[in-house]
């Protein structure tokens, strides 16, 4: 049973309630357990919580064992963005994959699966889908993580998404309101701004989250952003206007709002996470996310403190902060309450991911392709990761070419001189060249002129958003770097044939 420390106060209750904190290790630490003993509701878990699925269900069962209703949240999107898989690269294509298919029952399905394993561990918060618009194709942050540039295509996949999520117990926490798609800057870094008139963001931004309203969705997280035509001073995650009176009153949504990271550089380095935390509550916000770079016992007594304080000096309504803690709580009240699902045979649910990334591929210049039978060569151009993405997760398809032709050979190249180095590597070998997001970076398309010129046999593989025109003498758009995406473009390299595909999914 749930129990509270004796003589906790109600106030500082519902201010542990509404912190959705991170700690670091693979085990609850004795402050986190304390914490959940006093109040705390919620735990958000990251990449570097996670050794394998056993260590994971022993984890939430470490701190069910101190709150029986705690919400275990985690940033497990698929694709590119994978926290279950950190180490080994996602088993599904992420959200660019998927609309790439256009299938919605494809997305739900595996969104099911997703969500499936998820609760098998005992996570039961997922900070996902993504459901912004990727309008913009310099965005640094979104990109593949966004279904695509089309609005009607994003909502009908953020509303299949959030369907098949829930169906497997798990609440789907819709992201980055208003809309994070139209962006340049990286919200991690800096305070990003987009300067669309209200008629576009009201047709092409808030569409998706109508869409994820419409669906159930019982989270929508907000983004730290400034939309001026919504609100001219102050960013998405602490403005009452967008909050409140877009998000609840005109799109009617009444479930519980989470912030972005609040240690994210956009509110951090310009408000404080302490006076943006209480920003955001008083704003509409009920849950505050913190933990992905602040992860102590330290940050979580800031806040609390920050909270109670603003609550006693007048500047946070005493009512605002009760509502918020009960939303949480009402969350937690709507997992504990899903149904347990029995895992299906392997076969069943397991394959969904592959052949989504399969059904994903754009092949270009397949006319006349002999597959390879020799190890080539795979170049990998390497850009700098984003913080969401982070840089621990591997990418590429040298591990399934290896797999495949033994021999493969691979090294990683950056900078003005990435191609003349990777032909140097490369020797007498076929390169297959490896970029991600070519049309972002001006050294990887420098680097590509450089390898085709000399070597014109060389294949291209694009593992992010094909903006750039294909060329190569086969060019592979896989629309994401998951593991499976490259496992499905080794297979066109390789002219490996496939299981049969599942029936139930068409064409």
């Amino acid at each position: 049973m749930t129990t509270f420390a004796s003589g906790t106060e109600t106030l500082t209750r519902d201010a542990l309630t509404v912190l959705q904190p991170g700690f670091t290790g693979t085990t609850a630490p004795d402050w986190l357990l304390r914490r959940l003993g006093e109040g705390l509701a919620s735990v958000g878990l990251f990449g570097r919580n996670i050794a394998s699925r056993e260590q994971l269900a022993a984890l939430t069962a470490q701190l069910r064992a101190e709150r029986d209703d705690v919400l275990v949240a985690i940033d497990e999107e698929g694709g590119d963005v994978t926290r279950l898989e950190v180490r080994t690269g996602s088993s599904f294509p992420g959200n660019h994959a998927l609309g790439a298919v256009d299938d919605v029952e494809l997305t739900r399905r595996v969104a099911h699966e997703l969500g499936r394993r998820l609760a098998e561990c005992g996570v039961n918060l997922n900070w996902a889908p993504s459901a912004d618009v990727n309008s913009n194709p310099a965005n640094p942050v979104i990109g593949v993580r966004s279904f695509g540039a089309d609005t009607a295509l994003v909502a009908r996949h953020t509303a299949a998404y959030v369907t098949g999520l829930q169906s497997a117990g798990v609440a789907a926490c819709t992201k980055h309101f208003p809309g994070h798609g139209d962006t340049a800057v990286d919200s991690h870094h800096a305070l990003p701004r987009i300067d669309a008139e209200t008629p576009v963001l009201k047709e092409r931004e808030l569409a998706p989250f109508r869409a994820a309203i419409a669906a159930g969705t019982r989270a929508v997280m907000s983004a730290h952003i400034l939309v001026p035509a919504l609100d001219p001073d102050r960013p998405a995650t602490l403005s009452r206007r967008i909050l409140t009176e877009l998000l609840r009153g005109e799109l009617g949504y009444d479930g519980l709002i989470v912030t972005d990271g609040m240690e994210m550089r956009a509110i951090a380095g310009t408000y404080g996470i302490e006076r943006g935390s209480v920003l955001a509550v008083a704003a509409g916000a009920d849950a505050i996310c913190v933990g992905g770079g602040l992860a102590d016992d330290e940050t979580v007594r800031r806040l609390r403190d920050a909270l109670v304080s603003a609550v006693r000096s007048g500047e946070l309504a005493e009512e605002r902060l009760a509502d918020a803690a009960e939303r949480v709580r009402a969350l937690a009240r709507w997992t504990a309450a899903q149904p347990g699902e029995a895992a299906p045979p392997p076969a069943a649910g397991g394959d969904v991911g592959l052949l989504a990334a399969r059904r994903a591929l754009t092949v270009t210049g397949a006319e006349g392709f002999v597959p390879l039978t020799e190890p080539p060569y795979v170049a990998a151009l390497t850009p700098v990761a984003n913080i969401a993405v982070g840089d621990e997760t591997p990418w590429g398809v040298a591990a399934e070419l290896l797999r495949l032709l033994p021999g493969t050979q691979t090294g990683g190249f950056a900078g003005r001189d990435a191609g003349r180095a990777a032909l140097s590597a490369a020797g007498g070998r076929r390169i297959v060249a490896v970029v991600r997001d070519e049309h972002r970076h001006a050294w990887m398309a420098a680097a590509l002129d450089t390898l085709l010129a000399e070597r014109p046999d060389t294949i291209v593989v694009e593992m992010g958003v094909p903006q750039a025109a294909p060329r190569g003498a086969l060019h592979i758009a896989t629309h994401g770097a998951a593991r499976v995406c490259g496992r499905a473009a080794a297979e066109v390299l390789t002219g490996a044939q496939p299981r049969r595909e599942d029936p139930a999914t068409p064409g």
